[in-house]
């Protein structure tokens, strides 16, 4: 969804499927609606992986899908679940959930391992979970959440993918996207640089 600067952009009526609040009809206001449940989405997320005391583990397919839960659940009713649809973008919607569990064995197995330090190992969670495309909406916001979560229960910061204030401008986006596109081609280095700019 893009976000027209005085926000008057009509929603479209597929746009507004599985809307919980019938009374938006402007991306500015559902892009209003949605910032404030990632707002609580993302104090959740950092309430429950404090380092150094036992919380939870981010690493799990549970904590995967209640995030988006967290996320958007006050504004969508599909928030949490799985696409049923196949878009242009993302695996095939009978293999999400297989897609889901292999990516986060593997981050386990990273961090176990040691075989990536621990913004490596976030990026790249990030990039796969990008890839699967598993939710109807909402993908990007919450891989990057994910992936400051990871971090952050590995001890470090959370990202700022490029700017501290949330707002997204069209040259950050064109950044964010060709780190992504080089990540595509087996080089993560540029989206660790950019995740940490």
């Amino acid at each position: 969804m893009t976000n027209d600067p005085d926000g008057a952009t009509p929603l479209d009526p597929d746009d507004a499927e599985g809307l919980l609040h019938p009374h938006v009809a402007t991306r500015g206001e559902l892009n209003e609606l949605e910032e404030a449940n990632i707002q609580i989405g993302a104090e959740w997320a950092l309430r429950a992986v404090v380092p150094g005391r036992q919380g939870a583990d981010v690493l799990t397919e549970a904590f995967l899908y209640g995030l988006h839960k967290r996320m958007f659940g006050d504004v969508w009713e599909w928030a949490g679940e799985v696409r049923r649809t196949n878009k242009n973008i993302g695996v095939d919607k009978a293999l999400i959930r297989m897609e889901i569990r292999n990516l986060v064995e593997d981050a386990r197995t990273w961090r176990q391992t040691g075989v990536y330090g621990p913004d490596e190992i976030a990026v790249r969670f990030h990039h796969r979970l990008v890839q699967i495309h598993p939710f109807v909406n909402g993908n990007g916001r919450h891989a990057r959440l994910m992936a400051d979560m990871i971090g952050v229960q590995s001890g470090r910061p959370p990202f700022s993918w490029g700017d501290n204030t949330r707002t997204t401008t069209p040259a950050l986006r064109a950044a964010y996207i060709s780190a992504l596109r080089q990540a595509d081609q087996g080089d993560v280095g540029p989206l660790i640089a950019f995740a940490r700019s």
